[in-house]
């Protein structure tokens, strides 16, 4: 098989992980003909002590929807699947109820290429999606699903102290130096969750965390994966 699936699947926790990780991955390779889905699983708002009620949860969970439906669109997303797991509570869900949901959209879709959260993020949704992944694509006889990897999310995953967890060590890069912009627009959808530099969720700096995996591997800007299985 070529580097990427002809058919990918992208698995994040929560509406901005898939543009915060792979956005710019995401947008080449659906500009270049690749069929790319992409399923939320936890509501992103719930965990969030501003919330004042009932009324104001709503309101947020409906921009919080619209941002993830105007994000796809811009990455040129073929589907987006947006599930309610509660917010960074995904620990207290069992996690057979997280792997058939997982398994379900795979079976919908029948991706080649499979995209989710690194196992040392700090966030306990990103870890539960990370396992709940591994859980639903073992590698069985005949199973459509023949790469895995694993994205950084900033704010996250370097966030992870050395020692506490498996740390990112990326083996392999996806340059993106001509969808950059189009990451970055996708972040801007998500406006209200990005915050002011020097934050490592700043549009400035997701733009310095791309140049330097650019630089990594010699290219202008690039996203960065820890490869855990490629069948070819």
């Amino acid at each position: 098989m070529s580097a990427i699936g002809k058919t990918v699947l992208v698995i994040a926790a929560h509406p901005d992980d898939e543009a915060l990780g792979c956005g710019g991955s995401m947008a080449r390779w659906a500009a270049e003909g690749r069929t790319v889905h992409l399923l939320l699983l936890a509501d992103g708002e719930g965990a969030r002590g501003d919330v004042a009620g009932a009324v104001e949860f709503a309101a947020q969970m409906k921009q919080r929807r619209l941002a993830a439906e105007a994000a796809a669109d811009i990455l040129g997303v073929a589907s987006a699947t947006l599930l309610d797991f509660a917010d960074n509570r995904m620990d207290g869900v069992e996690l057979l109820d997280v792997v058939k949901a997982v398994e379900r959209i795979v079976a919908a879709v029948q991706p080649e290429s499979v995209l989710t959260h690194h196992a040392g993020d700090v966030n306990v949704d990103h870890r539960i999606a990370h396992d709940a992944v591994l859980t639903a694509c073992r590698p069985q006889p005949g199973y459509c699903v023949r790469q895995l990897l694993f994205f950084e999310v900033p704010s996250s995953t370097e966030w992870r102290p050395t020692g506490s967890a498996p740390q990112f060590v990326p083996n392999f890069f996806v340059d993106i130096t001509g969808t950059l912009e189009v990451k970055q627009r996708a972040l801007q959808a998500y406006r209200d969750e990005m915050r002011p530099f020097p934050h490592p969720r700043s549009l400035e700096a997701i733009e310095a965390l791309a140049r330097w995996r650019g630089a990594s591997c010699g290219v202008a800007a690039a996203e960065a994966f820890v490869l855990g299985r490629q069948l070819i």
